[in-house]
C-alpha cells in the first residue's frame, strides 16, 4: 500500500529490489508518530484517513538527493547554452528547473547566470517539485554546513552565501531570481508560459515508461522552438520519446525533434 501511495500521488515507482528502502526511509516518521512497524503505519493510513500523514509518507519516500553543481559538466553546459541563447534572442530567457528538490539546482543556475554576466532582467528561473516540504525548504535558501560543501568551492561559498558554521543562506540576489512552486510532473500542467530551457535531471528514471513518455510530451509543449532540454548524466531521450532528439550544437543536451506529418 505504501509504495502504491507514492505511485498514485507522484507516478514514481519503488522497484521490488529496493523495497528494503521503505522501512529505512520511513523509520524517523514511524518514531515521530509513536509507531514501531510499517504495518502500524498502514493501519494508521487506512483507519485515520489522515491527509497530513499521507503527505508526510510521500514526502519521506521521495528521493531528494541533490547537491550544488551536481554533475558539474552537465550544469556548466546548461550555463553555456543559456548564455548563447540569450545572446542570440536578445530577450529575457525562461528556465524551468523541474524536480528541484531543496533548491540546489536552481541556485546553481542562478550562480552561473551571475558569473556569466546574465543579470536579473536576462534570465527568469521557475523551480518546481512535487514535495511541499522540499519547496518550503527551498524558499528559505538555507543549508547546513554539509550541504553547502557538496559541490561548492570555498570561493563560491564565500561569494554567494552568508553565515557560517551550521547555517548558510544564499544571498538575496540569487534567491530573487527564482520562483519556487509546488507542481506534480505527472498530474499538473507545466508552469504557464514557454521556456527556453527545461532541466529535469534524475527524476524521469523513477517513472513508468508510459508516464515518462507523457512527461516528455508535456515538456515538448512547454519548450520554445530552439530551446533545450537538460536531463541527468545517465538519462537519454533515445528509445523513450520521438518528441526530442540529441542536440547537434550541445552534446548531451536535447532539442525538439522535427515533426513528421
Amino acid at each position: 500500500m505504501i509504495a502504491r501511495l507514492l505511485e498514485d500521488r507522484t507516478g514514481q515507482q519503488i522497484a521490488a529490489s529496493r523495497a528494503w528502502r521503505l522501512e529505512t526511509t520511513l523509520k524517523p516518521l514511524l518514531r515521530d508518530h509513536g509507531m514501531t512497524t510499517l504495518d502500524d503505519l498502514v493501519s494508521g493510513l487506512v483507519t485515520a484517513r489522515d491527509a497530513k500523514l499521507s503527505d508526510q509518507v510521500v514526502d519521506a519516500l521521495l528521493n531528494q538527493e541533490s547537491s550544488f553543481f551536481r554533475d558539474a559538466a552537465v550544469i556548466d553546459l546548461a550555463g553555456d547554452a543559456a548564455q548563447a541563447l540569450h545572446a542570440e534572442r536578445q530577450r529575457r530567457l525562461r528556465i524551468w528547473s523541474a524536480g528541484c528538490s531543496n533548491g540546489q539546482e536552481p541556485l546553481s543556475l542562478a550562480i552561473l547566470c551571475e558569473e556569466r554576466g546574465l543579470g536579473e532582467d536576462s534570465v527568469e528561473i521557475v523551480a518546481t517539485d512535487v514535495s511541499h516540504g522540499a519547496i518550503a525548504r527551498a524558499k528559505t535558501a538555507r543549508f547546513s554546513q554539509f550541504e553547502i560543501q557538496r559541490g561548492l568551492s570555498i570561493r563560491r561559498m564565500m561569494t554567494w552565501f552568508e553565515g557560517g558554521g551550521e547555517d548558510w543562506t544564499a544571498r538575496r540576489e540569487l534567491v530573487r531570481r527564482i520562483q519556487f512552486r509546488q507542481q506534480n510532473l505527472v498530474t499538473d500542467p507545466a508552469p504557464a508560459g514557454g521556456f527556453d530551457m527545461i532541466l529535469c535531471r534524475n527524476v524521469l528514471l523513477y517513472l513508468s515508461p508510459e508516464l515518462r513518455a507523457a512527461t516528455f510530451e508535456n515538456f515538448a509543449k512547454a519548450l520554445r522552438p530552439g530551446g533545450v532540454l537538460v536531463l541527468g548524466a545517465s538519462e537519454t531521450v533515445i528509445g523513450q520519446t520521438d518528441r526530442f532528439a540529441p542536440s547537434d550544437r550541445w552534446r548531451g543536451l536535447y532539442t525538439l525533434a522535427a515533426r513528421r506529418d
